[in-house]
């Protein structure tokens, strides 16, 4: 990661509060490893809008984005410009009571902008104290299957070799798709709401037989108990709930709806927001 930041970030009340940060965007050359990473929409745009943050030219990413944020207890702060990782990782983020500042100058070298940014966040992290992170990464994100793609072959040869290797991509999906990385690619990103991990990233065709749009909706969750009352479809029903809940028999669909999220990175599963760990946000 280099010295600046992305400016899509700036309605954060990270920017805001206490103090006012008023960042001087700049426009930079897209990093070629951006367009080989960028998932869409469209295509990325051949110049970046960044502000700078410190002085130093290297920062250091904090985490990739797509393993950062798919529960309530992570959020991007500003997102890193890099020549190293992918489109849109994460520069400056907090995961529950953890803030993750990317930028490796002390305040005597960050820019005007950069010094309050670390004050307002500072401020913005005391917020969660206690509130310990709800995910643990145990999984690889479900768009691993398109950013894969192209070096699929080499996973499934080098796991071949050395069956202690996990490829990422199931390994039947792999060899579906021996030197068509196209094709894989389209695969998954036509059955991306379906993909789960079961001895490496795949699609649920059960869930899919069903008529369900997803497996990472609420309503999905609520849909398959539901279906536990119809014959027709109960054990099928019964085999997902078993997928994609740690075993948990309720869940409160009426006044707790907005505490259930679904985690590709804490092992596919619904879990529910802890009561009060939302408050104040």
């Amino acid at each position: 990661m280099e010295n600046a930041a992305h400016v899509e970030l700036l309605d954060h009340e990270v920017y805001r509060t206490p103090l006012t940060v008023q960042p001087k965007s700049e426009c930079r050359d897209t990093p070629s490893n951006y367009r080989e990473t960028y998932l869409g929409p469209g295509k990325v745009p051949d110049k970046i809008k960044v502000w700078q943050v410190q002085e130093t030219q290297r920062g250091n990413v904090v985490a990739r984005s797509l393993v950062f944020s798919d529960s309530p207890d992570a959020e991007i702060l500003a997102v890193g410009f890099n020549h190293g990782k992918s489109y849109g990782d994460v520069g400056i983020g907090r995961q529950g009571n953890f803030l993750q500042w990317g930028y490796s100058d002390p305040p005597s070298k960050m820019t005007e902008a950069g010094r309050r940014l670390f004050i307002n966040c500072i401020h913005y992290i005391h917020r969660f104290d206690g509130k310990a992170p709800l995910v643990r990464r145990r999984r690889n994100p479900r768009v691993d299957v398109i950013r894969l793609a192209p070096i699929g072959d080499r996973l499934r040869e080098a796991a071949e070799k050395d069956s202690t290797l996990t490829p990422g991509i199931a390994m039947d999906i792999l060899k579906r798709y021996v030197g068509d990385p196209n094709g894989l690619t389209q695969y998954g990103r036509e059955n991306l709401e379906w993909i789960y991990y079961d001895k490496g990233l795949r699609v649920d065709e059960e869930l899919k037989a069903l008529g369900l749009d997803s497996n990472r909706k609420v309503e999905t969750l609520e849909r398959l108990f539901g279906l536990l009352n119809d014959p027709t479809h109960a054990a099928t029903a019964k085999q997902l709930l078993g997928r994609y809940t740690d075993g948990q028999t309720t869940f409160d669909f009426k006044n707790g709806r907005d505490r259930i999220y679904f985690t590709d990175i804490g092992g596919y599963k619904f879990m529910v927001v802890p009561k009060g760990y939302l408050a104040g946000r």
